[in-house]
């Protein structure tokens, strides 16, 4: 009888607002379309999360893969996974 752990955590790509001054933590908003429940008009949401960047390797305006993970500190609960593209 084997244990097989599915990897159904949920990854998200956004860009980097923070980094630097908090050692391995950035911050990354993601932006996505909803539409307006009563005028039915696409309205963008941002939502900032709290990023643990092990590597430190993250600057201002990267644009970065993160994954959900255990819980790192009081607000850290996503990681970075990869640099999609630098900031120039």
């Amino acid at each position: 009888m084997s244990t097989a752990r599915t990897d159904n955590r949920k990854t998200l790509t956004g860009s980097v607002v923070r980094s630097g001054g908090t050692g391995k933590t950035v911050v990354v908003s993601i932006e996505r379309l909803t539409k307006h429940p009563f005028y039915g008009k696409y309205v963008k949401r941002r939502v900032r999360y709290a990023v643990h960047d092990e590597k430190g390797e993250c600057k201002a305006g990267d644009k970065v893969t993160i994954i959900e993970t255990r819980p790192i500190s009081k607000t850290k609960r996503w990681r970075v996974i990869e640099v999609v593209e630098r900031a120039q």
